[in-house]
């Protein structure tokens, strides 16, 4: 199979296209063809050596693929050899062929494309497990996500508007501003010309969000917190602007506050297969009713995985980068 490695640590050019033998499926596994991959910050992290794949994964880029199951295991599931499938997986994505665990699998909505269906599973696996499960988005709160225009935001704003949330977001442009409240967020701060402190409590009447889904970290918590309701939650995911911050621990305990987070890449194949379950309950219906579609910012070739990783990293997307097959 044609497969992209990474083939010293580095920029974008040390992404290669070669020859590879098609993976060996092991109990619980499903190997699928594959026509689409996503592709994911943790990618870029990955190729530049800081952010291995688990034991046992392959060293191949690539978390999230749509395709056809061609052979494996399906006991347990639904699915039966042939069935169109996308399939969140811990590594081996950038290849033409990519193996997943059976229960990380989910259909193809009706009337969604390959491309539309490699890039589901990676954020919106994330976005559940992170505003939903860890940071106990409830009726009637409020969410504000930092980063959303990016993959992970452009979900976010989705799921958490189509359910029926408020969704305050932070962007690096005008443009994006109006792409993404475009897209149903209630209001996108350009955090470049604005304090969105300052604009998060003019849009609240001083009453602060919920929940905040935070992919930048370092010294954004102190700001976070300060965008914060009572009893609200800040949830990690990423650390764009770095690992470290100092914070006032008197606030967390004054106001009830919790700061958590996650990353999702090296849980259990069966803890993520009770997200799957989750989303084909309450999300998949709204991808099949047209409520929620996945943005797609720009498809490439295979070959050209070194251009979309660039593209990434100029930090222009908006939505998903995919790559085609």
């Amino acid at each position: 199979m044609k497969a992209v490695e990474i083939s010293t640590p580095g920029g974008p050019e040390v992404l290669k296209l070669v020859e590879r033998e098609k993976p060996v499926l092991k109990a619980g596994e499903v190997l699928i063809r594959v026509t689409a991959a996503g592709i994911n910050r943790p990618d870029v992290f990955q190729r530049k050596g800081a952010y291995p794949p688990p034991p046992g994964a392959s060293d191949l880029p690539g978390l999230e693929v749509a395709g056809e199951i061609v052979e494996g295991d399906v006991g347990g599931t639904s699915f039966k050899i042939g069935d169109r499938v996308c399939a969140l997986t811990p590594g081996g994505g950038y290849a033409e062929y990519c193996v997943a665990p059976a229960g990380n699998c989910l259909p193809i909505p009706e009337g969604f494309s390959d491309v539309e269906a490699a890039a589901l599973p990676e954020t919106f696996f994330t976005v559940w497990t992170n505003v939903f499960d860890r940071g106990e988005l409830a009726d009637g709160e409020v969410l504000l996500v930092h980063g959303g225009a990016s993959g992970i935001g452009t979900t976010a704003i989705q799921i958490a508007r189509a359910l029926g949330h408020k969704v305050y977001v932070t962007v690096g442009s005008d443009e994006r501003a109006a792409a993404v409240e475009a897209l149903g967020a209630t209001r996108a701060i350009n955090y470049k010309t604005q304090d969105f402190v300052e604009e998060i409590k003019v849009l609240t009447d001083g009453k602060g969000v919920n929940v905040i889904l935070d992919m930048v970290s370092g010294e954004y918590i102190n700001r976070d917190i300060k965008c914060l309701a009572d009893d609200g939650r800040i949830v990690i995911i990423a650390q764009l602007g770095g690992s470290k911050a100092t914070i006032d621990t008197s606030q967390v305990m004054r106001r009830r506050l919790t700061i958590t987070g996650s990353t999702l890449r090296p849980r259990s194949a069966a803890f993520k297969t009770q997200i799957a379950r989750a989303l084909q309950e309450r999300v998949w219906p709204l991808l099949a009713a047209g409520k929620i579609r996945p943005v797609i910012h720009a498809t490439f070739p295979l070959a050209q995985a070194s251009d979309a990783h660039a593209m990434m990293e100029g930090g222009e997307n908006i939505g998903k980068i995919v790559l085609t097959f």
